[in-house]
């Protein structure tokens, strides 16, 4: 039998891509509470997250939504990370308030926001690791928590395309010409 790489290459992406998840949910996490959520998505879910982020660009006017959505779509798999919410009563003032029961609503908790971080740190490490070519990406965690990826009423998600290929499509790009909203 001879296994072409250029073939296999989803696979092997895909393959990585349950490693990278498994690393992200091995991270440390706040108090030992477990609030993070981790999906990996592919082909027909990327293009719907592209056109999401597309959307946001139409309603904010930043390029990099439009960039970013081009980009996607080079990835063989994307991964989401994000958090649900749960105050844990540390009273930190990370989050900007003195007290946790201060925090007005949608301000989530900053122990929440650590807890994404590091996940997303130990996804990447991991992507390294495998020699798999990422990106963190707050556009596209932008949009999955508009579409409820990957579940709804996560709040700071984060993207992590993923690609293997003889470069990174996610560095060097080139900025999209200037449009206006529409």
């Amino acid at each position: 039998m001879i296994l072409n790489e250029r073939e296999i290459r989803k696979q092997i992406v895909l393959e990585a891509a349950h490693q990278i998840m498994a690393a992200a949910r091995t991270a440390p996490k706040g108090k030992g509470v477990d609030v993070i959520e981790i999906c990996c998505i592919t082909q027909p879910e990327i293009e719907k997250l592209a056109e999401e982020m597309r959307k946001v660009f139409n309603e904010n006017g930043f390029h990099f939504f439009l960039r970013d959505a081009d980009n996607i779509m080079q990835a063989d798999a994307l991964i989401l990370i994000g958090t649900k919410e749960l105050c844990q009563g540390l009273n930190c003032h990370r989050c900007g308030f003195d007290l946790c029961s201060d925090r007005t609503e949608g301000v989530p908790c900053a122990i929440n926001t650590i807890d994404v971080g590091i996940a997303v740190g130990s996804a990447c490490a991991k992507a390294a690791d495998l020699r798999i070519d990422t990106r963190v990406m707050h556009s596209a965690g932008i949009a999955a928590m508009r579409l409820g990826m990957p579940c709804k009423g996560l709040n700071n998600t984060l993207a992590i395309p993923l690609s293997c290929s003889s470069k990174n499509p996610f560095f060097d790009r080139k900025k999209k010409e200037e449009e206006k909203p529409l």
